[in-house]
This record gives C-alpha cells, sequence and structure tokens, in this order.
C-alpha cells in the first residue's frame, strides 16, 4: 500500500484514514456491516409496543419511538390500573419476541464479501476483534456460528447480555466490549452502518467507520454524522488501512 492509499479526498481536503497507532481492538456491529442479514425491523420496532397493547395499555401512553419512555410509561400505567401481575417478566417476555424475529431468516446470513479475510488480516496484526450488536446472543451465536465465524472473534457482546438500556447508543455498550476484550473503549476501533453505532462510539470515545454496506451512502453520513466522519464502502476496505 503506498502512501496516498492511507487518505480519502474530501472537499478539496486529504483525511487520513490510517489507523490511530494507540487502536488495539476493532469492534463489528453485526447486522449490515460484518453479515448480510434480513430481519423484519418494521415487526422488530414494534415489539414493546406490542407487548404493552396486549396487555390494554392504551395508543397515548405508547405513542414514542423512545424504548425507555415507552416502558416507563407502559409499566406505570399497568400499576396505576390494577395490573402490576404482568409487571414481572416483561423485559424477558419482550426480549424472547424479538429474538423470534431476529431467527425468522437467520438461516440465510452470510458475510459480506472480504469480511472474514479482513477478520483473519486484523488477527495477523495483533488486534482483538468483537461484535457489538443489539441483536439477541442466541441470534447473533447462530448467524456466525452458521457462518463459521463465531470462534475468530475474542469477544461478543448482544442486545440480552446487559440490561437493554444499556444497549446501544448507550456508550456503557461500548465500554462491555471494551472490558470483554480487556482493552479501553478510547482504544476500539468501531465499524458500524447506522447513526446509532456512530453514536455509540462518540458518546465512549471510540473510534469510527461508517460502511456504506447498510442503509447510508458516504453523503447520508456526512449529513447524519457531520464531515468529518470517515467512511469506507464494506469492511473489506478496512484492508487497506491495516
Amino acid at each position: 500500500m503506498s502512501s496516498d492509499d492511507m487518505f480519502f479526498e474530501y472537499d478539496g481536503e486529504y483525511i487520513d484514514m490510517a489507523l490511530d497507532p494507540k487502536i488495539k481492538a476493532v469492534g463489528f456491529d453485526m447486522d449490515g456491516t460484518f453479515m448480510h442479514t434480513k430481519v423484519d425491523y418494521v415487526k422488530l420496532a414494534r415489539v414493546v409496543y406490542d407487548e404493552f397493547e396486549s396487555l390494554g395499555v392504551p395508543d397515548e401512553i405508547l405513542q414514542t419511538d423512545n424504548y425507555k419512555l415507552t416502558m416507563d410509561g407502559g409499566i406505570r400505567w399497568l400499576v396505576e390500573h390494577g395490573k402490576s401481575e404482568y409487571v414481572p417478566g416483561i423485559n424477558e417476555r419482550i426480549g424472547n419476541r424479538a429474538t423470534e424475529i431476529e431467527m425468522e431468516h437467520a438461516d440465510i446470513a452470510v458475510p459480506f464479501p472480504g469480511a472474514v479475510e479482513v477478520l483473519d488480516l486484523l488477527k495477523e496484526k495483533g488486534y482483538k476483534v468483537g461484535i457489538l450488536t443489539r441483536g439477541g446472543r442466541e441470534y447473533a451465536t447462530t448467524v456466525l456460528g452458521n457462518a463459521g465465524v463465531l470462534k475468530k472473534f475474542n469477544a461478543l457482546v448482544a442486545r440480552d447480555d446487559y440490561p437493554e438500556e444499556e444497549a446501544k447508543p448507550n456508550p456503557l455498550a461500548m465500554d462491555h466490549l471494551a472490558a470483554a476484550l480487556g482493552v479501553k473503549s478510547g482504544e476500539i476501533l468501531y465499524l458500524g452502518d447506522g447513526i446509532v453505532d456512530f453514536m455509540t462510539a462518540d458518546a465512549s470515545g471510540a473510534q469510527f467507520i461508517g460502511v456504506e454496506t447498510g442503509p447510508n451512502t458516504a453523503e447520508m453520513w456526512r449529513k447524519k454524522a457531520g464531515n468529518g466522519v470517515r467512511t469506507i464502502p464494506s469492511v473489506a476496505e478496512l484492508a487497506d488501512l491495516i
């Protein structure tokens, strides 16, 4: 790789794309980043809403896309209306339903082209590697296991490994991955395909590269995360930066 390959041009300026020497580990989002998967995100987004709706909680209490506010409002309504017996186990029920939806097409998931080769190269270079996903552990281990890459990772942190409120975009999610890898969050380079991934990395002090294998093009990344965000077409191009 020539020295020119370590930079990309944006608005006439060359931005260094080489990995920071302080980076000791590389973390990956799973869906849309390392693995090409199929998940019904519309159904998944309604899991919390559907659970409370089935218990009689009115729509006006649930009209929010904020998980914590929906949970707090729904539980408060149940307690205030004599339905406290439904509160225990509600997180487990929601989590189980989310896993059911994730598992619907788990058998067709495959790594993106070049992803496995990048993983092997990172390990050869001495980097620790991990997965940080909002997917459930059963789903993540199934998808990665079927692809034959689960054991290649040094750590996996899934949605249900910790309380839901500590999942992405909470920076605690990155702290959990860092602890599992034996590094600090600021020593991680994290790759993701969504703005939630960027928010998690940014808030935790981890470095970030956005990939374009999910919903965001390079231009969309700049609009959502700022002109300084680093992007690459896919995880395969990370090989040029190592």
